[in-house]
Formats: C-alpha cells, structure tokens, sequence
C-alpha cells in the first residue's frame, strides 16, 4: 500500500499490485487493474520510487519460523509419519 494524494488534496492509500500504468498528461493519472483511473499530485517517478520502498519493506520483514511441533490432532500434520515415532502409532491417527 502507497500513500498518495489525488489532484484535488484529498489523501488516498493505493494497493501497489493494482497500478497497471501511469502517465503524465501534464497531471499524473495512475490507471488501475480494474479500470480505475486517479489523478494525483505525484510524479510517476514519485510513485514508483514509493511502490519500490513498499516492496522492499515487504520482503525485508521475517518470514515467522515456528520450532514447536504440532499436536497429534493437528490437520493436515496429524496424518504424516514423524520421525523416531513409532509405526504403530499410525493406527491410533486413523490411517
């Protein structure tokens, strides 16, 4: 999401993935996806530079790396063989 500002001073936040162009006719218009076209104050450079802070913030975040291991009950977990678990063990899992 990108902070932009429609020609008329109005703040607006945009869904970056939806930005299928953007031209300078001598305003900024920011064509979307879905056939929506908004007229803004920035210049496309502007814009882009945002869309690219916005990425790289996205990417930079930690992917969230669980060490516990799940409970028998535990879809879709429950039906695989953990290892240095007994084979008889299934049987009690349903399989």
């Amino acid at each position: 999401m990108i902070h932009l500002t429609r020609i008329n001073h109005v703040p607006l936040v945009l869904n970056s993935d939806l930005i299928e162009h953007i031209e300078t006719t001598p305003d900024t218009v920011v064509s979307l996806t879905t056939g929506q076209k908004l007229l803004v104050l920035e210049s496309p450079d502007e814009i882009i530079g945002r869309v690219v802070q916005f990425r790289r913030a996205v990417v930079a975040q930690p992917f969230p790396v669980s060490r516990k291991i799940p409970a028998e009950t535990a879809y879709p977990l429950a039906v695989f063989h953990r290892p240095g678990e007994p084979e008889s063990s299934k049987s009690r899992r349903g399989e």
